[in-house]
């Protein structure tokens, strides 16, 4: 099945989309092309390359077969014009901020970002002569006061690392291209196009960490950026092969393909397992508070049921007694690996303000609702049962006769 024959199934475009083995001597699965640079049959062939008036491949830094199969593949899960592929999450959105941002410029994020992306923010291109505003985007109010004739871009993730905010890519768009000149930019990773397509909501490019679901499997670091032809064609000749050169090498690219073709099934099974495991966690006396988009407690219950297809895999929660009580709580626990990252097969737990988040000093921690006692779960594809059972035995070694009085989890989302 290739271009010619799309199909409408998600599951079907993730494992067939751009691909026929005929064209291919027969082979089931994507070749992989190693070569870093590619022969030209004439000089003005290679000319008419390096001018962009010929479609070739000449160099793997700019593209490559490989890459560029699991770029159409992922422009259209996003149901986007084109994609560019990166070496690392944080190559995609480093890309994107340089490409698009200039000094003189405005960048408005959300509250809460993961960590890196926070320290590039303010220790990177807030250096160099971009203003850095972090406002409420829960509060459109709030945004549309910020907005300025500088602005130029608008960056959230939805949910966001660690606390699960959301923010209503919808409602954002809508302020942000009443101002000519804004582009909105969404971090999809805890969702991947399966659960959300910020792109059908309004945004203009959707970046991803692909090392997380969309891989799968833990074994590679990737990023990808999702856009219009126009926008994707700046940030591969500016951001990818001038600003940053983090390209993604063929093999990352041939298993980030084979993590594509089980993303449906895996995330069905994070999705419900997460769900099990929040629900255990809200009914547990050691538990202060957990926030997880599937629970009705979660103060944005509504705008998850109408913007995402699934709750997603990860919860955020604290424990009573705070961080003494979370690091008993991840010290005692035998199947979940204390380990960052997120979206693997393996169910993962970390304590983002040693970890993670640690990039932030604890009165911005304070200021961005990431509090010091909050753990974080990826539930993997384990089964269940065990999952839960790990997460009991750890429980009770965490109760405490003498606790502060119970909270809900609307706190942590301030």
């Amino acid at each position: 099945m290739n271009n010619k024959h799309p199909a409408s199934g998600f599951s079907t475009r993730a494992i067939h989309h751009g691909y026929d083995p005929k064209d291919h001597h027969g082979a089931l699965v994507p070749p992989i092309y190693l070569s870093a640079t590619f022969a030209f049959p004439t000089a003005e062939y290679g000319a008419a390359c390096f001018a962009g008036e010929a479609s070739g491949h000449f160099y793997t830094r700019i593209s490559n077969p490989t890459l560029a199969l699991l770029e159409s593949r992922m422009a259209s899960l996003e149901n986007g014009e084109a994609a560019v592929a990166f070496s690392s999450g944080m190559g995609a959105i480093a890309a994107t901020f340089w490409t698009l941002l200039r000094p003189g410029d405005e960048i408005i994020v959300s509250q809460t970002l993961y960590g890196c992306t926070f320290a590039l923010l303010h220790h990177g291109i807030g250096e160099f002569g971009v203003q850095v505003r972090h406002v409420d985007l829960t509060d459109l109010a709030a945004l549309q006061a910020a907005l300025s004739p500088a602005t130029r871009m608008i960056y959230c993730e939805t949910p966001a690392n660690p606390n699960l905010r959301l923010i209503d890519i919808a409602a954002v768009a809508e302020l942000a291209h009443r101002q000519p000149n804004i582009t909105l930019v969404v971090d999809n990773t805890y969702c991947t196009p399966y659960l959300q397509r910020p792109l059908e909501l309004g945004a203009d490019v959707v970046v991803h960490s692909a090392t997380k679901y969309l891989s799968g499997h833990g074994d590679i670091t990737a990023g990808i950026a999702v856009s219009s032809h126009a926008l994707a064609q700046r940030i591969r000749l500016q951001g990818l092969k001038d600003l940053t050169g983090a390209v993604m090498s063929p093999q990352d690219a041939s298993l980030l393909m084979r993590g594509l073709k089980t993303l449906a099934l895996r995330m069905d099974r994070h999705c419900s397992s997460a769900q099990a495991v929040a629900e255990a966690l809200q009914a547990h006396p050691a538990v202060q508070w957990v926030t997880y988009p599937g629970l009705r407690s979660f103060p944005q219950y509504a705008l998850a049921k109408r913007q995402m297809k699934l709750p997603g895999g990860m919860i955020a929660f604290e424990l009573k007694g705070g961080i003494e009580m979370g690091r008993r709580f991840m010290n005692a626990l035998r199947l979940f690996t204390r380990a960052v990252s997120l979206g693997d097969a393996e169910s993962l737990a970390q304590h983002p303000a040693s970890m993670t988040h640690s990039t932030y000093t604890p009165e911005e921690r304070a200021q961005h609702g990431i509090s010091e006692g909050l753990v974080r779960l990826s539930v993997g594809l384990e089964d269940v049962a065990d999952l839960l059972a790990d997460v009991h035995q750890a429980l009770a070694k965490c109760s405490r006769p003498s606790v502060r009085p119970a909270a809900t989890a609307a706190h942590v989302l301030r």
